[in-house]
């Protein structure tokens, strides 16, 4: 079931969730459009969890709005639960089943039945890679196998929004990445994500945008270089080199967007405001000066140390 075209797929505002005197979410809010893969991190008990059981009309918020294709979310609300695909951290699967007779058996609880069903279950078997093992019972599957199958019963109803929460935990690394391809695609075939990760690096590989959420609140949200500008984060640039180094790394000071230069034992060592569109006009005022670049590293300014920065620790604390 999908949502109606224009317009974002998910909109929440001012999400609040209390248990007791703890508050778990305080203010939340973001948009999800049509195609986009939204990542939301934050640290162990930084209220993801919560917010996610709020969008998927699983708990009921203190306040706050949430809506999906332009419908109001809340758990009495059915018809709007049709536009979500949730895949839960916990395997929700049958073991004693195969992977179409679990497809089959989620489809008939979406009242998906015929041949449609038949069409959509083939269909998502070859998404999640699943078609050869069709008919074997999931316990004998691997971790990654089991991972890709509970993907693919979140998929089978065509959601408008699918909810993807760690779904690579516990995997090995060619089953990870067989996961992250079929995100990708999802995202290219106009499908809306919601994705929580505890690795960067698929934030960084799948997210068009990301909200980093701390303490209950959302402290920064945008694509991985507005968050990097956000802070401002710098790039660090090494020139490995010889010649006037001295001259070379005044004039490269004088640059607007150089931070520092220094001389090292081998080169020069820079700070730089995206290091990669000044590179030409960096080495081209190297080779002015005197200097003979021989390589060059960049080490970019990425989205583990924008997360250490904002909130003071690692997302794995």
């Amino acid at each position: 079931m999908t949502a109606p075209a224009g317009g974002p797929v998910l909109e929440c505002s001012g999400i609040r969730k209390s248990f007791g005197d703890h508050a778990a979410v305080k203010g939340i809010g973001f948009s999800i459009a049509r195609g986009e893969t939204y990542g939301l991190l934050g640290p162990n008990g930084a209220g993801k969890t919560t917010t996610i059981s709020i969008i998927a009309g699983l708990l009921e918020a203190d306040a706050g709005e949430v809506t999906l294709g332009g419908e109001p979310m809340n758990p009495d609300a059915t018809h709007t639960k049709r536009l979500v695909g949730l895949v839960p951290q916990d395997l929700a699967i049958y073991p004693d089943l195969g992977a179409a007779e679990n497809l089959d058996f989620f489809g008939r609880l979406h009242g998906m039945k015929g041949a449609d069903l038949r069409r959509r279950v083939a269909e998502v078997l070859e998404i999640i890679e699943l078609t050869d093992r069709a008919d074997d019972r999931t316990q004998e599957y691997s971790g990654g196998m089991k991972r890709r199958l509970n993907i693919g019963v979140g998929l089978l109803h065509r959601p408008a929004l699918l909810i993807l929460d760690e779904p690579t935990v516990g995997v090995d690394p060619q089953s990870r990445n067989a996961i992250l391809d079929s995100v990708e695609q999802l995202g290219e075939e106009g499908m809306a994500v919601l994705y929580t990760t505890h690795y960067m690096e698929e934030a960084e590989r799948l997210c068009d945008r990301i909200g980093i959420v701390d303490q209950g609140e959302l402290i920064a949200e945008g694509s991985q270089a507005d968050l990097v500008r956000i802070v401002g984060q710098r790039d660090r640039l090494t020139l490995t080199a010889t010649g006037s180094l001295a001259a070379t790394a005044i004039a490269l000071g004088g640059l607007a967007p150089v931070d520092d230069a220094a001389v090292t034992d081998d080169g020069i060592a820079l700070i730089v405001d995206r290091a990669h569109d000044h590179l030409p006009e960096i080495l081209a005022v190297a080779g002015r000066t005197g200097s003979l670049v021989k390589s060059v590293d960049v080490d970019s300014a990425d989205l583990e140390s924008v997360f250490l920065k904002l909130t003071g620790r690692a997302l794995r604390e």
